[in-house]
């Protein structure tokens, strides 16, 4: 069951990611950030009512608040590094953000079977190198590596703290909501202080401004609700089996999106990209039956 619910967060995360980087594409990265996930919240808001999950609150909401205040922050530093570039360089190093949750399993007690600590390893190397790696000596700011390693850092905190943030499944259903109200509030304090800063919360006018952002609506809603189902199964899977390997497998989503890319956008795998997804199948593999 573990590793089903990593796989289906590996899907739904990869699925996200694909999504919202092609709305990044037509307006600004923090307005698909905030309207996604205010979508998220109404949907979880809903939820929340209709299982009584109120009577969950407690402490532990706590953990939920940190992940939704560290969410954007790192979102925002690996946008910030994907700008500087080169995104073959930065989208592997993103991935790393694994290594959280695997050493927090590992302090905690998780101990792999050799199999498992075999795709363990065989796993990671597969998702950095589905990120397209740039190994010929391209140039890369220190900025740039900077930020994504506080990216990789938040990413991985995420899915730790989601994970400690309910042990019920009504519970899980607040703590998304906690989670992604606080998101809402710091995306939206960032998207405020650009647009003070002369930045733009909508498309141009020419490009189509509010239209776009209408015509969007279903599509922002997919991103918002698919992040939200991959944070809430991998709490699952956390809970209910090793973190070491729920957090190796829901962070094979680098490859759901080049495949995603692949087939929807046509392009074409580079080989270390293909190398990386037949690799981070076999870790998969060695994973599941470990």
């Amino acid at each position: 069951m573990t590793a089903l619910l990593a796989l289906a967060t590996s899907l739904l995360w990869g699925l996200a990611d694909f999504g919202g980087g092609l709305l990044t594409r037509r307006m600004p990265a923090l307005t698909v950030v905030v309207v996604s996930q205010t979508i998220a919240v109404i949907v979880l808001g809903a939820l929340v009512v209709a299982t009584g999950g109120w009577t969950e609150a407690g402490p532990q909401l706590w953990y939920a608040v940190a992940a939704g205040a560290v969410g954007p922050v790192a979102m925002l530093c690996f946008y910030k590094a994907l700008a500087l570039g080169p995104m073959g360089v930065v989208s592997p190093l993103g991935s790393l953000g694994v290594i959280v949750p695997v050493s927090i399993g590992l302090l905690l007690g998780d101990r792999p079977g050799l199999l498992q600590f075999a795709g363990i390893g065989v796993a990671i190397v597969g998702v950095v190198l589905a990120g397209g790696p740039e190994l010929k000596g391209a140039p890369v700011q220190r900025q740039a590596v900077l930020l994504t390693l506080v990216a990789a850092f938040g990413f991985g905190s995420v899915m730790a703290l989601i994970a400690e943030a309910s042990t019920t499944l009504t519970g899980l259903f607040l703590a998304l909501f906690v989670q992604r109200v606080t998101n809402v509030a710091v995306g939206g304090a960032a998207l405020y202080a650009s647009v003070k800063r002369g930045g733009r919360a909508l498309p141009e006018p020419g490009a189509g401004g509010w239209k776009v952002i209408t015509a969007a609506l279903p599509a922002l809603a997919f991103v918002g609700l698919a992040d939200v189902a991959a944070n809430g199964t991998y709490a699952l899977a956390a809970q209910n089996g090793p973190v070491t390997v729920a957090a190796v497998l829901a962070n094979l989503y680098p490859v759901i999106t080049a495949l995603a890319a692949r087939g929807v956008l046509k392009e074409r795998l580079r080989a270390v990209q293909a190398a990386g997804a037949g690799l981070a199948l076999i870790g998969t593999v060695l994973l599941a039956t470990g």
